[in-house]
């Protein structure tokens, strides 16, 4: 059979990737259609017909006061996860990937000096990323056990009074939420940070201490320029995951107390699926995939084009 002919390249192409396109265009792109025209509908999810309505719904939308602060909280979630789950993650990629010198005798009897990883490297990477591996919702069941159980009743055998339960605030709420999503991701964007500090070679490394350069400059000016693209993958991930968090949010103070921890998506969600304005939700929805989506290429090209530069 002739490689060259079209027949056969479409015939491999079906093969192969057939099957990952159809289920990607079934999952995916028909549903995202599907959402844009409903943003042009006043459907409440429930009757058969679907009123259009035009650019109501996204005159609605940026009318809504509500979902911005619930944008502006999401912002404030976003910057501080993203700043403790990335500084997190490359502190534990570091100790984990760290070897230390040590002096020990051979058969022989004659001492040799040699570097190895330090005791447990191996379970840590393991363990570490556990939390990643718990679905949100359960994940935030447990937390909030341990916020408004554990941590209130030790702090009421200790201080023989009433602990108030750090989710009974808006300012608690939030910095729990935070905490969890730290202790979530941070496991999940060590290992990439693991990948990238295995991908510096070690030649270079060791040039730069030759050459003078103490371990904390040749970290700054050799380790992590070279791990740039370890970054850009985990500022990427870890923006996108922070602006669509669900289920973490509802499981763990279900935009309590007093909505004060409402964030976009569960907004989104509530607009749609429990106040019946499926065209709005849609709208909403869709202005939060897009500033999502600038904000990720924005910082991709950033990334690749620093990367470049390096």
């Amino acid at each position: 059979m002739d490689r060259n002919k079209m027949s056969y390249r479409v015939s491999q192409f079906l093969i192969f990737a057939g099957p990952a396109t159809l289920l990607f265009v079934g999952t995916v792109i028909v549903p995202l259609i599907y959402g844009f025209y409903l943003t042009f509908t006043s459907w409440d999810g429930v009757s058969k017909n679907k009123p259009i309505v035009g650019l109501d719904n996204y005159v609605a939308a940026f009318a809504d006061k509500i979902y911005w602060q619930s944008m502006g909280r999401t912002i404030f979630y976003s910057v501080f996860s993203v700043i403790f789950i990335n500084i997190l993650a490359f502190a534990l990629a570091y100790l984990v990937t760290m070897e230390v010198t040590v002096r020990q005798k051979d058969k022989n009897g004659k001492k040799t000096v040699m570097n190895r990883g330090i005791w447990g490297q191996n379970f840590f990477r393991a363990g570490f990323f556990v939390p990643n591996l718990i679905g949100g919702i359960v994940l935030g069941y447990v937390w909030q056990f341990v916020f408004k159980r554990a941590l209130v009743s030790l702090g009421n055998a200790i201080t023989q009074g009433n602990v108030p339960s750090l989710l009974a605030t808006s300012g608690g709420a939030m910095f729990c939420l935070i905490l969890v999503s730290v202790w979530q991701y941070a496991g999940y964007m060590m290992l990439i940070y693991v990948a990238g500090f295995m991908s510096v070679p070690e030649d270079l490394k060791e040039a730069a201490l030759i050459d003078g350069c103490t371990p904390a400059q040749a970290m700054k000016n050799v380790t992590i320029p070279l791990m740039r693209s370890s970054f850009v993958q985990c500022l990427f991930l870890s923006i996108t995951r922070c602006f669509v968090i669900y289920d973490v949010n509802l499981s763990l103070t279900d935009g309590d107390p007093f909505g004060s921890s409402v964030l976009a998506a569960m907004h989104v969600y509530n607009q749609a699926f429990t106040y019946k304005n499926y065209g709005l939700g849609q709208a909403e929805a869709l202005i939060l995939f897009v500033v999502c989506a600038i904000i990720g290429i924005t910082q991709v090209y950033i990334g690749k084009k620093g990367e470049v530069a390096a």
